[in-house]
Order: structure tokens, then C-alpha cells, then sequence
């Protein structure tokens, strides 16, 4: 072993070299889910009629809803309206999340990770 290298490891990448480059993903990691914790992420359904704005911590923020759509007769509508806003604008959140840590983790696979 050469001095000062520290132990090998199979692919011939030394143990620190292996260390560090962890360090520098976590970190990036932690990096990019406070900023993605920080964005807000945005849905609409009907035409605009309902808008949802979502925090990247998965919280909604606001909603919200053109009179028009607000139909007492057709309160259904509205409901179906609101879901699929809120589930898009979620849905568009975690594949931002998602696609970041894809760049800092080079597209491995860890389970539990994010």
C-alpha cells in the first residue's frame, strides 16, 4: 500500500478518495432539499378556474378558485376540481425534489433516501 493513500478498495479507488466524495453528496444533498423545501411548486385544473400552490415540503399554501366554478348545484365538480389540482401540484413538487438529488446522486437508486 502506498504511504499516505490509504486502503484500496476493489476498482482501485482509495478509501478516503470513497469518503469524501460521500461527504460532498450529502452535502449537496442537504443543499438541495432546503432549497426545494423553499420553492413553491403550482398546479391549476378547469382552465385555470382552480390554482394550488404547494411548498416543496409538501404543504399547501393557498387555493385558489375562480367564482365561476363555485356552482352550488354542481358542488361535486368543484371537489374533483380541487383534488386533482392539489395531487398535480404535489406530483409536480416531488419530481422537482426528485430530479435534483437525481443530479447530485448520479441517478443511483437509493432506497430511503429522499
Amino acid at each position: 500500500m502506498a504511504k499516505g493513500k490509504g486502503p484500496m478498495m476493489p476498482g482501485g479507488m482509495n478509501m478516503n478518495q470513497m469518503m469524501k466524495q460521500v461527504q460532498k453528496m450529502q452535502a449537496d444533498m442537504q443543499r438541495l432539499q432546503e432549497e426545494a423545501e423553499k420553492a413553491n411548486y403550482e398546479a391549476s385544473a378547469g382552465g385555470g378556474a382552480v390554482v394550488v400552490k404547494v411548498s416543496g415540503k409538501k404543504e399547501i399554501l393557498s387555493i385558489t378558485l375562480d367564482p365561476s366554478v363555485v356552482d352550488p348545484e354542481d358542488v361535486e365538480m368543484l371537489q374533483d376540481l380541487i383534488l386533482v389540482c392539489v395531487n398535480e401540484a404535489l406530483r409536480t413538487a416531488e419530481e422537482a425534489v426528485s430530479k435534483e438529488m437525481g443530479k447530485v446522486t448520479g441517478g443511483m437508486n437509493i432506497p430511503g433516501l429522499f
